[in-house]
């Protein structure tokens, strides 16, 4: 298995609402066949009912809560978490720690989209990204 993520798929309640949320961040997809896509660098975040993404997944979907993920969006400037965290509250978001520095030096916020999905916003020093936005995690010591 190569070492890489291709899509994320979110299981949503409410396509259209889910959909409307994610273009108010100011993210552009394109719906095909109640499926919405959305371009992100070289991968896929993908919005799919909640209930046929338990179906095809072959899980229960008993609705206990945080499922164990939280998706990360780092930026460029500590700045920008603000702003980030901020258009998210504005577009029905709640927000789930306000942004403060974090104990790696960097600086953070959380928050929960229209259906509970966990977004942490960081600016992260020691994760900077290139130009095009892409991540490349550094070599700390023992790369195991």
């Amino acid at each position: 298995m190569e070492q890489r993520i291709s899509v994320v798929t979110l299981g949503v309640r409410d396509l259209e609402r889910s959909r409307r949320f994610y273009a108010a961040l100011g993210w552009r997809g394109q719906e095909v066949e109640e499926t919405v896509f959305f371009q992100a660098l070289g991968q896929a975040v993908v919005l799919w009912s909640r209930e046929r993404l338990a179906a095809d997944a072959g899980v229960e979907d008993d609705g206990t809560g945080f499922g164990g993920v939280v998706l990360a969006h780092n930026v460029r400037t500590r700045g920008d978490v603000d702003g980030v965290v901020r258009r998210a509250a504005a577009a029905g978001a709640t927000v789930t720690r306000e942004p403060a520095e974090t104990f790696y030096g960097g600086y953070a916020g959380c928050f929960r989209d229209l259906d509970g999905h966990v977004w942490e916003v960081a600016w992260n020093p020691g994760l900077p990204l290139d130009d095009a936005g892409a991540l490349t995690v550094p070599t700390w010591g023992d790369p195991g």
